[in-house]
């Protein structure tokens, strides 16, 4: 086990990930394995079972556990290492310090925060969901750590917080998680963008601001949290027509998976209608601008190529390429260059601060 440990240590840091030597400890300590009791699903779409010969090996790689579905959409997950250890970093959880966590998922996350010497109230909306991640705590022999199920917008009311981690895809962030923070606390939350959950490192003012931790891909929350607004995106056109190139390649060899995150996000800065779609004998989802009918669009690949489709596919060639210079011309800024600030929208009964104006305030090299 001491050697699965290790050897999953070194695959967190293989993202680049930099563990603090507190972190490290977490993740070396905590058994994530009990906080799976009764299996996963993998990849594949296959079940993994305690009793299979590969669970711990597959338990302890760098990858998210799906424990819940709702026929085939995943509804509850242990999230990916690595992820988990950018935004628990991006916390900057110190001893003593009270967290307030959206989303207990397995307990897991939690129980490395109480590992960190927080304390730890974590909330969700699904009562099992509660029940289980309770129940793993207490096998894991993990204290500090309170689990209730209710409901993630209103946060808990009862206390004050000195950091709140959101992890479930969210549209904007709760007023009553401001209200619950205390002057010098932080929100780590993953924001809907373009299809995706960038994580942002929030700091209630006036107004809010936040910054580009991380990209990410999140579970959606529903409800208030998840609620539409004037500067939501498309949500996934899942599959799209063929679409045929028109506009060539623009580099040589194409972006890294990071860069062409970075570019991604700056499109979804710019334009309202990105957001992703896998289009017809693709093998991966891209970055595309829809059509205002939704069955159309451009996509930009990561050599810059642009392949459009549907009647408007001139006009989406047209604004891809000038976006594509745009973000050229600043010096391919990276999504952690971004500052954003936030403003309240949503559901007018239930309202969400959401990412409203962005700004470049750093420019690096691409990478």
């Amino acid at each position: 086990m001491a050697d699965t440990r290790r050897h999953y240590l070194d695959l967190i840091r293989q993202d680049g990930v930099h563990l603090t030597p507190e972190l490290a400890a977490a993740f070396a300590t905590v058994p994530r394995e009990l906080f799976v009791p009764t299996g996963f699903r993998r990849r594949d779409g296959g079940w993994v079972a305690p009793a299979d010969p590969d669970f711990l090996a597959t338990v302890y790689r760098n990858d998210v556990l799906v424990t819940k579905l709702n026929g085939d959409v995943p509804i509850s997950s242990s999230s990916q290492p690595s992820l988990m250890a950018i935004m628990l970093r991006a916390l900057d959880v110190r001893p003593g310090m009270r967290v307030l966590e959206i989303g207990a998922g397995t307990g897991y996350n939690a129980a490395l925060l109480a590992t960190l010497g927080a304390e730890v109230t974590s909330v969700d909306v699904q009562e099992d969901v509660a029940v289980r991640a309770r129940a793993a705590l207490d096998r894991a022999g993990i204290t500090g750590v309170r689990v209730t199920a209710g409901d993630g917008y209103l946060g808990d009311p009862d206390a004050r917080y000195d950091r709140i981690i959101v992890t479930v895809g969210v549209a904007g962030l709760s007023p009553h998680w401001f209200a619950q923070l205390a002057p010098d606390g932080l929100v780590i939350a993953p924001v809907e963008h373009a299809g995706h959950h960038p994580v942002l490192s929030v700091r209630p003012g006036d107004p809010a601001t936040a910054a580009v931790v991380c990209s990410s891909g999140f579970m959606a929350a529903a409800g208030p949290l998840g609620a539409r607004h004037a500067g939501s995106h498309p949500s996934s056109a899942g599959a799209l027509p063929e679409l045929a190139e028109t506009a060539p390649a623009r580099w040589s060899p194409p972006l890294t998976t990071v860069a062409y995150r970075d570019l991604w996000y700056a499109v979804g800065a710019w334009h309202r209608r990105a957001t992703l779609a896998t289009p017809a004998d693709w093998d991966r989802t891209r970055l595309v601008l829809l059509d205002e009918a939704g069955s159309g669009g451009a996509a930009i690949q990561p050599d810059g190529s642009v392949h459009a489709g549907g009647p408007e596919a001139a006009r989406c060639t047209a604004v891809a390429t000038t976006l594509i210079d745009r973000w050229l011309e600043l010096g391919r800024p990276e999504m952690r260059g971004w500052q954003v600030g936030l403003a309240l929208d949503g559901d007018p009964a239930a309202p969400i601060w959401v990412p409203h104006t962005w700004q470049i305030v750093q420019g690096r090299a691409p990478r």
